[in-house]
């Protein structure tokens, strides 16, 4: 009976050990994941991680600050793209690239002209109708005279804006010239050749040359000021009214 008793007993402990062991038994639950502890992780402050050098909080370019009056009242694209390639050693003045720039007729037939397709109308007087011309034709007239080395950064984000700063290149974009949200009560609904598109006369161009944790400094071709600092908030909101139109050039050396 001593025998019998003591291989019953013997059995009990290894049914209990193999349960324990194999079956994964935690606090009376078999295969619980929620009661499985995980090995604590280090705080993040604690971790030391490899990483890339890290980006400039802040850059200031020195570029040519070119300004579009009285040649030129309506010419701020051609003006700020003059500002661009002069900065990449290029000698072209705003005058001949005003000359080159692809041109559309402001209206015709009832029809208006596309600012995608070219200049709309004239950018030499106030006296006949015009306003502005898109990145296309300005990233096609810069590639003239620098071949494969225009980079188009239409629709990309700020960061992108930085990254070619950061690179030595300023760049040109077109953004509302009130530095903010344009007036509702100034977008007309033109009927183009190309389709119908919503425009505002509240539309400039600037060359981007610098930013900071606060503002984004411009050359701005109707401005006096060199390295204007334009509130980043703000700047964002102007540039993304017309779709965030922007053209860089590559690193510039």
């Amino acid at each position: 009976m001593k025998t019998t008793g003591m291989v019953m007993i013997l059995l009990i402990i290894g049914l209990f050990l193999f349960t324990l062991v194999d079956g994964k038994m935690l606090d009376g639950k078999v295969g619980s994941k929620d009661l499985v502890k995980i090995k604590s992780l280090p705080d993040v402050e604690d971790t030391v991680v490899e990483s890339s050098p890290s980006k400039p909080s802040a850059v200031l370019l020195d570029a040519p600050h070119i300004h579009q009056l009285p040649e030129l009242p309506r010419g701020c694209e051609v003006t700020s793209l003059s500002m661009m390639l002069q900065h990449a050693g290029v000698n072209v003045d705003k005058m001949t690239l005003a000359e080159e720039v692809k041109k559309v007729p402001y209206k015709e037939n009832g029809i208006y002209g596309d600012p995608n397709d070219g200049f709309v109308g004239n950018m030499y007087t106030y006296d006949e109708p015009g306003l502005s011309v898109f990145h296309e034709p300005l990233e096609e007239l810069a590639s003239q005279y620098l071949p494969n080395q225009v980079r188009n950064l239409t629709g990309s984000d700020l960061e992108k804006i930085k990254e070619s700063l950061s690179n030595e290149a300023p760049v040109l974009v077109i953004l509302a010239s009130t530095y903010d949200k344009v007036p509702e009560d100034t977008w007309e609904t033109w009927e183009t050749q190309n389709g119908t598109i919503q425009i505002s006369k509240k539309i400039h161009s600037v060359l981007v040359t610098g930013f900071n944790e606060e503002s984004i400094f411009i050359n701005d071709p109707l401005h006096a000021t060199k390295n204007r600092p334009i509130d980043i908030e703000n700047f964002k909101k102007a540039w993304e009214e017309f779709g965030k139109q922007a053209i860089a050039l590559t690193s510039v050396d």
